[in-house]
């Protein structure tokens, strides 16, 4: 496995114990890519290295000038980056009506300005070096929506139109950039959700393939993405077992998954 042979990628969003970024930088590193880990939790950053290896960078993705500063440091302890990887997320279900303006400015900070900031500290380091990969993890949700989720569709949505642009304007310096869509992933964050009787079984039902994914699925997009192989940029990858074909279940339908759970277990 060395398709990311000599490459040095940047991943950010792996200060979560097991999370998507930690797969995404495992796989990497198996593909052997030189790989820094970032995030806000040092702690987290400092036992992933011990224990997979690569470099931790601490980082606030919602300030711009940590963002800077993680990617000059990426670039002086690797050498230069040709793969990065963003990662961050922050799930917040809140009903419209009910989503506070603190909630929303916390949501556009990390889910739409962080990356913007982010792509403006990359181009200037991938043009030079003559092109590189960037990849957005976005979500199914941009396209099929799902109730109480506003603020994290939006900005989501809005990600996948900054990758069009940005990809639009540098293709020509060799830098392509791209977004994956997962649809429900297990990872840290839904296992509160993926712990309720019945409601996983809600969501499955709209997944083709018959199941919901793994963070292992999308780090083999992100291989891919990242890899010389790939001929493709400003495109939304859908690597979420079809689900876009059809559509997250409704509050009704998740309320009735649930209840037939509960009262199966009496």
């Amino acid at each position: 496995m060395s398709r990311l042979a000599g490459k040095r990628a940047l991943i950010v969003g792996a200060a979560g114990q097991g999370n998507m970024g930690q797969t995404i930088a495992r796989r990497f590193l198996a593909e052997g890519a030189s790989v820094a880990v970032a995030g806000r939790r040092r702690d987290v950053l400092d036992a992933f290295v011990a224990d997979a290896g690569g470099v931790a960078v601490e980082c606030d993705f919602t300030d711009k000038s940590s963002i800077d500063a993680m990617v000059a440091q990426t670039v002086e302890t690797l050498g230069g980056i040709d793969i990065a990887v963003n990662a961050t997320g922050w799930g917040l279900l809140k009903p419209f009506l009910e989503t506070s303006a603190e909630e929303l400015d916390a949501m556009y900070a990390l889910q739409l300005r962080g990356p913007f900031q982010f792509m403006q500290a990359l181009i200037p380091v991938m043009r030079e070096r003559g092109g590189g990969s960037i990849i957005q993890i976005s979500s199914a949700t941009a396209t099929i929506l799902f109730h109480d989720h506003d603020a994290y569709v939006a900005t989501k949505a809005g990600t996948d139109h900054l990758v069009r642009s940005v990809a639009n304007q540098f293709g020509e310096y060799g830098v392509r950039v791209n977004s994956i869509s997962p649809g429900v992933t297990e990872t840290p964050m839904t296992a509160d959700a993926t712990a309720v009787p019945g409601l996983m079984e809600a969501f499955v039902k709209g997944y083709p393939l018959g199941r919901y994914g793994t963070s292992e699925d999308i780090a083999a997009g992100c291989v891919w993405l990242a890899s010389d192989e790939c001929f493709m940029t400003g495109q939304n990858l859908q690597v979420n077992g079809g689900l876009t074909l059809r559509a997250n279940p409704g509050k009704a339908d998740i309320e009735a998954s649930v209840a037939a759970a509960m009262a199966r277990q009496g």
